[in-house]
């Protein structure tokens, strides 16, 4: 099961911190991503951190570079992804997401994420 928590609103250039946290399974083997979905658009990739397989890489959307920091705690079953210089285009419910088999090449895929927690709002405020 994964849950995630820390949205909410805050004022353009502003930062968030949103936490993942995952029981069950062995957390280190799994990729865990975030996602966001705004009202009528499809879910997008934000970040990932690979599992310990593929030595805990971590991706970002072109969109969120520089501007986003993911991160995990194998010890506390928690990924966090750090949230600065925000802008109103970050609004969107936002999922963390998790998979064991994950390859490279499809850590920006929703559809390849078995497991999702439930989202958490974020609002950016202009």
């Amino acid at each position: 099961q994964l849950q995630a928590c820390g949205g909410g609103l805050v004022q353009a250039g502003g930062s968030l911190r949103l936490s993942c946290s995952a029981s069950g399974g062995t957390f280190r083997s799994y990729t865990v991503g975030w996602f966001r979905q705004a009202p009528g658009e499809e879910r997008e990739f934000v970040a990932t951190v690979t599992g310990a397989r593929n030595g805990y890489r971590t991706y970002y959307a072109d969109s969120v570079k520089g501007r986003f920091t993911i991160s995990r705690d194998n010890a506390k079953n928690t990924v966090t992804l750090q949230m600065n210089s925000l802008k109103p285009e970050d609004t969107a419910t936002y999922y963390c997401a998790a998979d064991s088999r994950l390859i490279l090449s499809s850590v920006s895929t929703p559809k390849e994420y078995d497991y999702w927690g439930q989202g958490t709002q974020v609002t950016v405020s202009s």
